[in-house]
């Protein structure tokens, strides 16, 4: 094992859907360092949701390796698979999965609340969060009262309550359009130097990958490439949501 904080060693992962055995993963090597950005790009099937379950233990591999900041997820089971993911990682997804019946600082509250974290704590590190994100006006509004960008900034808020080291975002950008993706980046670029926070992205959105320090393309359950450093500065000066840009260097 290598010093990276993410790593997977010939990753793969099949399961059965009716009658046919898809092979999700099909053997990925992936080594992410302490306090990079990096993002996983490819076309629906390749498997880039598939890694993201399995790094953030939702999923277990069927063969292969992985470790995340110390932790054999291979090893642990149960309620150590309960605790890795309620403190190691924080997830955004692309439609925010937040309690519709809970207010924004409910929504915050709830991990804490998973981690034992006392009543009148919760509150005040909750509403300090949803001032991080520019959303401690909206503390009492439910998911539906807020637009897109400001329940994804909520999802964001919650991502970070119990303080992990390592975020993983599926297609964060999804449900957003390019005005409100643009500032949701910029405010996980923040978070991430503040914090020093190591970030896995999975995305077709060019506004994503431009933020990102490493990029690398997925198909057919593989890494197939690594991004250059031209692929992702076209990624950046690209102007609009443009998934023919991204397939083209894929």
């Amino acid at each position: 094992m290598s010093d990276a904080l993410i790593e997977t060693v010939k990753i793969k992962k099949s399961y059965n859907r009716g009658n046919i055995r898809v092979q999700a993963l099909n053997g990925v090597d992936l080594s992410v360092q302490r306090g990079r950005t990096v993002a996983i790009l490819g076309p629906s099937g390749s498997g880039k949701s598939t890694l993201l379950n399995v790094v953030g233990g939702l999923d277990k591999p069927t063969e292969g390796k992985a470790w995340v900041d110390g932790v054999d997820l291979n090893k642990i089971s149960g309620s150590e698979l309960d605790e890795y993911r309620l403190h190691k990682i924080g997830f955004v997804f692309q439609f925010f999965n937040l309690i519709s019946t809970f207010t924004s600082v409910e929504n915050v509250e709830f991990p804490m609340g998973l981690a034992g974290v006392e009543k009148s704590e919760r509150r005040e590190k909750a509403m300090s969060l949803l001032k991080e994100v520019g959303l401690e006006g909206r503390a009492d509004h439910l998911p539906d009262e807020l637009s897109g960008g400001e329940q994804q900034r909520v999802a964001i808020a919650r991502a970070l309550a119990n303080d992990p080291p390592i975020i993983l975002g599926d297609e964060p950008t999804g449900d957003l359009d390019s005005k409100s993706a643009r500032k949701f980046m910029q405010l996980l670029k923040s978070i991430r130097k503040e914090r020093k926070m190591t970030m896995l992205l999975v995305t077709h959105d060019p506004i994503v990958v431009a933020e990102c320090d490493v990029a690398y393309a997925m198909r057919d359950g593989q890494i197939v490439k690594t991004l250059s450093s031209k692929d992702i500065e076209n990624a950046r000066t690209s102007a609009a949501h443009d998934e023919a840009m991204l397939e083209s260097v894929i």
